[in-house]
């Protein structure tokens, strides 16, 4: 006979098999969900945009004209045709005084 030896698991081990398969199914969740292509799973930067940003070198003078300019497009104020000759000729300007 065995004697007194219980045959079994106890229950703290029943508990930590339950927690390791739980974390173990958890990663494979994660794992495949950020593998997964498509859109983006978390917090969006500029290293990992998606859309690449080009900056356009502007003087910092240049920086409140071109605002104010922006504005005046966003509010309907001009037309695009109007607010590319303006911004041509605030690059221009500025480019001429460096």
């Amino acid at each position: 006979m065995m004697g007194s030896y219980g045959g079994g698991m106890t229950g703290f081990v029943w508990i930590g098999m339950g927690l390791f398969w739980l974390a173990l199914l958890g990663f494979i969740v994660w794992l495949v969900i950020r593998l997964l292509p498509g859109k983006s799973h978390g917090p969006t930067t500029a290293a990992n945009s998606p859309v690449p940003r080009v900056a356009t070198p502007v003087a910092p003078a240049a920086a409140p004209a071109l605002a104010i300019l922006d504005e005046r497009l966003a509010s309907g104020e001009i037309d695009v045709e109007t607010y590319r000759t303006i911004r041509a000729a605030l690059l221009e300007g500025r480019e001429g005084e460096r």
